[in-house]
């Protein structure tokens, strides 16, 4: 939620910035229902492998 002040703090003391985000619950203004938690977890879950490889493959390049 505070990516881009993150993102400003760090390039502004000279570091490289990757910014990644998964989405969790839309939040929809014209279909607004309650949060639920399990939902948002499970979201995350599914988002984990392919995150896990980005990463991984990002981490790959830059060790090359």
């Amino acid at each position: 939620m505070s990516t881009v002040p993150e993102v400003i703090a760090a390039v502004h003391a000279g570091m490289r910035v990757l910014g990644l985000a998964v989405i969790t619950d839309a939040c929809l203004p014209d279909a607004l229902e309650p949060a639920e938690l399990a939902r948002i977890i499970a979201t995350a879950g599914r988002a984990e492998p392919k995150l896990t490889a980005l990463i991984r493959g990002v981490l790959r390049r830059l060790a090359a």
